[in-house]
């Protein structure tokens, strides 16, 4: 029997792109900005900074190394507790991940890149949740921390993901007070809960979509717009207008921002008295968008 091959899609490409894009924002945001100020902010990254610490004697033990070595063994770790818990894609950002930071120390900079340590502590936030957000959005994960929130849950009482893994990056954050000193404890402390936000603030604004409703007495100039023009479907219901009761159209659709805009534009050249309401939509769920819960 013969194994079918899979299709090479333009929308796999594009998921496989974005997916490494994500990873190397994140280990861009470790390797320049996190390590160098001992940002111990949690997860995998802020513990082998912690460790890192101990190991300053040991020339080729630096914070990369350990990092790897970590991350390798939370995912054998992770396929003998967790079995297909811990998935291809995790187990791809990971060793991904790993490597760009190991590629990164082949690039001829000086670190700290400068002498600002908020600056430092604003672009580390900023890469790393821009990062873990686009990898999330993608379905996937790093791996690290999280392979330990997994096992919590799976294993004790706690079992919500967020919780476990909170407790774990809490603990790891904390012990940058008692490493680096105060200053560095609490720009550690405000980065993990900072980057939770900024996280859930980034997978928004991508996932972000527009619901637009449309009610018209010219549906036919519109409708085939909305089906050839941006290659989107419809819902259409005769209704009637409460103050003049002239029969119209509502039209119901939903699609992406800029796609948004060249509808609002068609609609106005189509009709120009049509009344247009557009919501922005979080999270979408079906053909074109996502497949499943």
């Amino acid at each position: 029997m013969k194994l079918k091959k899979p299709k090479i899609t333009r929308s796999n490409v594009i998921y496989w792109v974005v997916l490494n894009l994500g990873t190397l924002l994140l280990a861009a945001g470790v390797y320049f900005f996190k390590a160098p100020n001992n940002f111990a902010t949690g997860g995998v990254s802020g513990l082998s900074i912690i460790l890192a610490k101990f190991t300053t004697d040991i020339p080729w033990l630096g914070q990369t190394e350990i990092m790897s070595a970590i991350n390798v063994l939370l995912l054998i770790i992770g396929f003998i507790f967790l079995g297909r818990g811990c998935g291809f894609k995790t187990a791809y950002c990971s060793l991904v991940y790993t490597a760009e930071m190991q590629l990164m120390k082949l690039i001829p900079v000086q670190l700290p890149l400068t002498n600002e340590v908020f600056l430092e502590f604003v672009l580390a936030m900023l890469s790393t949740a821009a990062g873990a957000a686009i990898i999330f959005n993608c379905k996937a994960s790093s791996g690290g921390t999280d392979i330990i929130a997994l096992i919590i849950k799976k294993y004790t009482k706690i079992k919500d993901v967020g919780t476990a893994l909170l407790i774990t990056d809490l603990l790891i954050a904390a012990s940058a007070f008692f490493i680096f000193g105060v200053t560095t404890g609490l720009y550690s402390i405000l980065g993990l809960f900072s980057k939770a936000f900024l996280v859930d603030g980034v997978i928004e604004s991508i996932g972000k979509n527009k619901f637009v409703t449309i009610i018209t007495t010219a549906p036919e100039l519109i409708t085939p717009f909305i089906l050839e023009g941006i290659h989107r479907g419809y819902t259409s219901f005769k209704a009637e207008g409460g103050y003049t009761g002239e029969e119209k159209t509502i039209i119901i659709t939903v699609c992406k921002r800029g796609e948004a805009l060249k509808l609002k534009m068609r609609i106005h050249a189509a009709d120009a008295s049509a009344f247009v309401i557009l919501t922005d939509t979080n999270e979408i769920m079906g053909k074109g968008f996502r497949e499943t819960l």
